[in-house]
């Protein structure tokens, strides 16, 4: 018995042979092939066997270890120690493989990394099918498995990855337009909910927030349908987002609404703020508010500057509510006083006499138009129209005490107020709801929305996630954002706004990419511009789904941040098939390309199907064609 168990195992090695060690540099290893093993194909126990080629595993046995490498290259070179005159022509080839260091087999188990390098004169194997399986077996001990897909170029070897080792990583999804990036989303995150749904403790402990920029997961079974969905839009109403106060009052964030200059204009919106929040936080904040507008408006209507004095009256306007009349017009809250030019004051009733100037007699103040429209005053359910009722305010008391210049503050009002109506479309501060609505899976359709409110959602809401998050890490619950599309938010390169805003932004994203793994916060990004989103953010990165990029500043930034790409794999990068990506990181002991499995019912996928213009024309032109067809008698 122990004899043909020995024959068998060297008849095994004779056939699974292919040459040995030669030359080793480093990781790179060159093989020196046999010269009856140039075939495409090796015959063992009545099956054929591929022979070794491009992009094939190799094992090189040293002792009791066996080093495994992957083939890069190969060339041919002529043996000139043959005699030309007995020998024949084949013979007097070699073939030499050029191999890179992979990892090492020990106790049957796969391990990336260089625990020995070769000697020259081992022997080299092709490695058979438990060793194919333990190189590709990327699920650790103690974590679940989920099928994604199978081996490329071998459909019969399933890839599964392991939720800890996936999903409690940042993830990066690459790929052109059409090249399959959103379906892998969408693919992976499904494999997710419907294994860990069987886990007690998933759906109280684990949160999804996606961003989904062009409407592709709003469908009702999109990667599952159990979710809440926000369907945003600036040009109509739809979904509103909750917050409370103080996910919005923050200095950074409003002054990136107003576009606030950094020496001037913030330290007044920092001022403004903290009025706000002494005062309409306080008791009784409506009748305190009207008198420090009573108060204000009495000692404006006493300054003898008539171009500062109406400045300020407009301000206050501003503030206050509009005087309709009885025909529905508005009327102006000034009409009933006039100007003393003599005396420089204002006076009530300009068409009556004696001409007594409000800072002559103060008590007549008491009772001009401004000051009864005062007490109609009601604070705004909006809560920027609030912050601008306070920013006017800030700004007339600046100017009383002169610290503030309107030209200098007023640019900054005006772009919030031209930032409210989409605000409040989109944005509730009042509701009290919760934003989860007991789900798992909440997806933010901004399809609808325009630019600005596109960068600024994200922002704001993957602010509020995270912040909240960090206040209960102890509780061992775990957060997830996705970003589908993430150049629109992420890149460096944006002409659209300001430096400002634009650091802030990238500044809050690359602390969750840095800080959140602590937390139990992980990132995943799609995009089919890698190189238009942030280094930092990119090299942060632990796991990546690379489907085909064919733009050179791509395939660069891809092949320099992205450590765990060998060569072979990134030359695939141009030419894989639609549906098939490389998959590499921290989760797979080798680059792998992995065909994406399909999911079982289409109603699950995301909507991003191409147009298919000859079905659509011809279907135009049957519809045309049955439209205009006569009728017959």
């Amino acid at each position: 018995m122990e004899k043909d168990i020995t024959n068998e195992v060297a008849l095994k090695n004779s056939i699974f042979r292919i040459g040995y060690v030669f030359s080793v540099d480093g990781r790179e290893v060159r093989i020196k092939v046999d010269k009856s093993k140039n075939a495409s194909h090796l015959l063992f126990q009545g099956e054929l066997i591929k022979n070794v080629s491009v992009g094939s595993y190799l094992k090189v046995n040293k002792g009791y270890i066996s080093i495994i490498g992957k083939v890069e290259g190969e060339f041919v070179k002529e043996d000139r120690s043959l005699n030309d005159e007995y020998s024949k022509e084949e013979n007097k080839i070699d073939r030499i493989l050029i191999i890179k260091l992979l990892g090492y087999i020990e106790s049957g188990k796969f391990e990336r990394g260089i625990k020995e390098l070769p000697l020259i004169g081992n022997e080299c194997y092709l490695i058979d099918k438990s060793e194919f399986e333990s190189i590709h077996a990327f699920v650790k001990e103690n974590d679940i498995s989920l099928k994604i897909g199978t081996l490329n170029l071998e459909p019969s070897q399933d890839i599964k990855v392991g939720i800890n080792g996936l999903f409690a990583s940042h993830l990066g999804i690459f790929g052109n337009t059409g090249s399959g990036k959103s379906y892998t989303l969408a693919k992976v995150y499904r494999e997710l909910f419907l294994k860990a749904s069987e886990l007690s403790s998933f759906k109280s402990n684990a949160k999804f927030l996606l961003f989904d920029f062009n409407g592709e997961y709003n469908n009702a079974d999109a990667i599952i349908s159990n979710k809440k969905v926000y369907n945003l839009s600036t040009q109509k109403s739809k979904d509103k987002i909750p917050f409370v106060e103080k996910d919005i009052l923050n200095v950074e964030l409003i002054s990136i609404m107003a576009n606030a200059t950094e020496k001037t204009q913030q330290p007044f919106i920092k001022r403004a703020i903290s009025y706000y929040k002494n005062v309409y936080n306080g008791d009784s904040n409506l009748e305190y508010f009207k008198n420090i507008l009573k108060s204000r408006l009495i000692a404006i209507y006493q300054m003898s500057d008539k171009v500062k004095c109406d400045l300020l009256l407009d301000y206050l306007i501003n503030i206050l509510p509009q005087k309709i009349d009885d025909k529905g017009i508005s009327e102006s809250l000034k009409s009933d006083v006039g100007w003393h030019g003599e005396k420089k004051g204002y006076y009530l009733n300009p068409w009556e006499h004696p001409y007594n100037i409000f800072s002559q007699d103060e008590s007549k103040i008491k009772d001009t138009l401004l000051y009864s429209q005062i007490d109609l005053f009601e604070f705004s359910e909006n809560l920027i129209e609030r912050l601008i009722a306070f920013l006017h305010l800030q700004l007339i008391e600046d100017v009383l005490g002169n610290r503030a210049q309107n030209e200098h503050i007023a640019p900054a009002i005006n772009k919030l107020k031209s930032f409210k109506k989409d605000f409040e479309k989109i944005i509730e501060t009042e509701s009290g709801c919760d934003f989860w609505h007991d789900y798992n899976l909440v997806v933010i359709n901004l399809n609808e929305t325009n630019i600005a409110m596109k960068k600024m959602i994200p922002l704001l809401l993957s602010h509020k996630v995270y912040s909240e998050h960090k206040s209960h890490k102890k509780e061992g619950k775990s957060l997830n954002i996705i970003i589908d599309e993430a150049h629109n938010i992420l890149s460096y390169t944006s002409q659209r706004e300001s430096e400002t805003w634009k650091d802030y932004r990238l500044e809050t994203f690359e602390e969750i990419i840095k800080e959140g793994r602590k937390f139990g916060v992980f990132l995943t990004i799609a995009s089919q511009r890698p190189s238009d989103i942030s280094s930092t953010i990119i090299s942060q990165l632990h796991n990546y789904f690379i489907h085909r990029l064919i733009n050179d500043k791509d395939l660069q930034m891809v092949e320099c941040t992205i450590s765990y790409l060998d060569k072979t794999s990134a030359e695939m990068l141009p030419i894989l098939p639609t549906g098939a990506c490389v998959m590499a990181g921290q989760l797979a002991t080798i680059p792998v390309v992995v065909k994406i499995d399909a999911f079982s019912s289409k109603a699950n996928e995301p909507d991003n199907k191409t147009f298919e213009l000859v079905n659509i024309w011809q279907k135009e032109r049957v519809e045309h064609e049955i439209l205009v067809e006569p009728k017959l008698n």
